[in-house]
């Protein structure tokens, strides 16, 4: 038998990244340091401009290095397609709609007056207007993947300021196709650039966006169905991986970016009962592919173009930066918010963005730029970018969040899945009933169960259930575990029933956990794992037939349901004695509960 010999090289661009990755960010992570900056210098270190410099003479070093930034490039790409995707799926119709104002507004004057302003400003070092103009649009953009990053790290995509961000860079996402568009226009001698050229791609374009569409509203819901009835994981994420892959590979093929297929895919996916476990599946891939990008961003930080251009390269990092927040804060203004909120907008999204290394090659290609203009906008964009976080910290120095000076809900209200609700974990009998119940109280609910035919027979009712594997506790946060009013589980299943206890009682001390139980051994476990009242089935039967045979024998019913009462209780305090270890949790978890609920 023919033996073949292992080829070591295929697997040295994943083996540093990942070895970095591991070493670095939990170190990262205890020194209370931003990862983006961490993955950010593992690219600089171990990339072509840094000790990869040395390979040639001491040879060992060329095992640990990464010469060529292309090598890993498909990847990065991959993450920013991701993050557009998980960003589709973030916005709803419901959420879109009652974003617009700021998305189709406050986005568009970002882009139009920062494209007008950076424009004029570089005619001061351009070759001509043209280069001036492709210079303003580059350092307009800011960049979706690192400014997301920190605000979830800082846990503010929800805060006000976070929220107009989103709406700022969605809306810059949406514009990178007309400024291609616009760069081809400027190209000198290309006759794409005449209107009739212009008109095509753009019909183009729109027709792609069409049938991604039109296809993806026939193909996406039964396929995910499909899959889901076969309730294998493997299946499921190999088919969020070809909608993201499709939709992305579509639209390039239109002319479009990857990355705006994949968020026309996302938001395909954003109306139907699957789009909180595709979001829990996509987003460890996003995590690790975005880390992969911003290792490519600091593989094209080369410090040579600093010391060839130092003034420059300081002059342009600086004023980019000052530049956009002198625009985007006034702009914040106009919008109801406070300068406290424009200062903390500016700041984030001064930088550029990595749209910019799209923008600069395409640039480049077609002559509206020198290879040294290239170079000092490439490495600007890649300073700027990792500055993000100690910029977002600068600004919380500056200007911490502690005052409320309007009602930012004028500004961008709260969206339905985002306000408080109480998660019914099991749709079967038991969670439709218990459904039914909060329903007639006007109590809203979200609920959640594995059965993709009962879901989608329950949403066509209207009701709020989506489809996902219950066992999963990044689901149950993905469903706002952090302001829900209660976890309610009913499923059948007494291990996953109490794991289910056990996460949510991890994640909140002071949430409200209903759960189903067997019986009363059963319930005494869910005491004891953290449960706020276990519910046994066959104590509860046997309670109901008792009801029963009295009414029925004669015996007052007024008397009956007190005695009745009277006995659940005893029930339930004889159970929770077999709980010892629960009643601390319990009396922990209410306390906190009324003092949330005095702070409002």
């Amino acid at each position: 038998m023919e033996s073949h010999a292992l080829d070591l090289t295929l697997y040295k661009e994943a083996l540093i990244v990942l070895g970095g990755a591991a070493v670095v960010i939990p170190l990262f992570h205890r020194l209370r340091i931003s990862p983006v900056l961490g993955f950010i210098l593992i690219g600089v270190f171990v990339g072509p401009f840094g000790i990869a410099q040395l390979a040639p003479v001491i040879p060992w070093l060329s095992a640990v290095t990464i010469t060529d930034p292309e090598s890993i490039a498909p990847i990065a790409r991959l993450g920013v397609v991701l993050l557009l995707f998980m960003i589709g799926l973030e916005l709803s119709a419901e959420r879109l709609w009652l974003m617009r104002r700021l998305v189709f507004g406050l986005g568009f004057l970002q882009v139009a007056l920062c494209a007008v302003v950076l424009s004029l400003a570089a005619l001061a070092v351009a070759e001509s207007q043209g280069s001036a103009i492709v210079i303003g649009l580059v350092l307009t953009m800011s960049s979706t993947a690192v400014a997301l990053q920190v605000l979830a790290e800082d846990k503010q995509l929800h805060a006000p300021f976070g929220r107009a961000s989103f709406a700022v860079l969605l809306f810059q996402d949406l514009a990178v196709v007309p400024i291609l568009f616009a760069l081809t226009a400027l190209a000198p001698g290309n006759d794409t650039g005449t209107a009739t050229g212009l008109a095509i791609a753009a019909g183009k374009a729109v027709a792609a966006v069409v049938l991604i569409v039109g296809v993806g509203r026939l193909v996406v819901q039964p396929l995910f169905r499909s899959v889901a009835r076969t309730r294998s994981t493997e299946l499921f994420v190999a088919a969020c991986l070809l909608v993201v892959i499709a939709t992305g590979l579509a639209a390039s093929a239109a002319g479009l970016s990857m990355a705006v297929g994949a968020l026309i895919g996302g938001l395909l996916l954003a109306g139907t009962e699957y789009r909180r476990q595709v979001e829990v599946t996509i987003d460890p891939f996003k995590g690790l592919f975005i880390g992969v990008f911003l290792v490519s961003v600091g593989m094209s930080l080369d410090f040579k173009t600093v010391a060839a251009h130092p003034l420059l390269v300081a002059v342009v990092t600086v004023g980019v930066v000052l530049l956009k927040l002198a625009v985007i804060a006034p702009l914040t203004r106009m919008f109801r918010m406070t300068w406290r909120d424009g200062l903390h907008m500016g700041l984030l999204l001064g930088p550029s963005g990595e749209f910019a290394f799209v923008i600069v090659g395409l640039a480049l290609t077609d002559g509206l730029v020198t290879q040294q203009m290239a170079d000092v906008l490439l490495f600007v964009t890649a300073l700027t970018m990792a500055s993000i976080p100690m910029l977002a910290h600068l600004a919380e120095r500056i200007a911490p969040r502690h005052a409320v000076d309007v009602d930012h809900s004028l500004i961008v209200p709260d969206v339905s899945d985002a306000l408080p609700r109480v998660i019914i974990a099991g749709f079967g009998r038991v969670g439709q009933m218990v459904a039914t119940m909060l329903g007639v109280h006007k109590v809203p609910y979200v609920a959640i169960d594995h059965d993709p035919d009962r879901v989608a027979q329950e949403r066509a009712r209207g009701r709020p259930v989506f489809y996902g594997d219950m066992t999963q506790i990044d689901l149950l946060r993905r469903l706002h575990l952090e302001n829900a009013r209660a976890l309610v589980i009913t499923l059948d299943d007494p291990a996953i029933a109490e794991s289910l206890v056990t996460a949510a009682r991890a994640e909140r001390r002071d949430l409200v956990i209903v759960a189903r139980a067997r019986d009363a051994t059963h319930a005494a476990r869910l005491y004891r794992v953290g449960a706020s009242d276990a519910v046994p089935e066959t104590i509860e039967a046997s309670l109901q037939l008792s009801e029963a045979v009295l009414v029925d024998v004669g015996i007052a019913m007024g008397p009956v349901i007190a005695s009745i009462h009277e006995q659940r209780e005893a029930l339930q305090a004889e159970i929770k004695d077999k709980s010892p270890p629960n009643a601390v949790i319990r009396l922990l978890g209410r306390t906190r509960l009324r003092d949330r609920v005095r702070a409002k």
